[in-house]
């Protein structure tokens, strides 16, 4: 895994005249878990050892500012 924070941003808008969100190394992990690997809840809480229902709180999290960057032109940055 790359250990630089990440930055997404819309195309031809300045930096500078946007809004950001930012997510955390954990909310990013809980994506990569859910979304990508495509693993169960219950699964992706012991990998990252937590409990399922705090895992179900960081994803809903992680994804609710992934959808609010795409959907209002904000930067998604990612702190790692």
């Amino acid at each position: 895994a790359n250990h630089a924070d990440l930055c997404f941003k819309p195309c031809g808008i300045k930096a500078s005249a946007l809004k950001k969100v930012i997510l955390f190394e954990d909310e990013m992990e809980a994506i990569r878990l859910a979304d990508f690997e495509g693993l169960y809840q219950e699964e992706c809480a012991d990998k990252m050892n937590i409990s399922r229902t705090t895992f179900s709180r960081v994803v809903a999290n992680a994804r609710r500012k992934v959808a609010d960057a795409l959907l209002n032109n904000k930067i998604l940055e990612v702190k790692i």
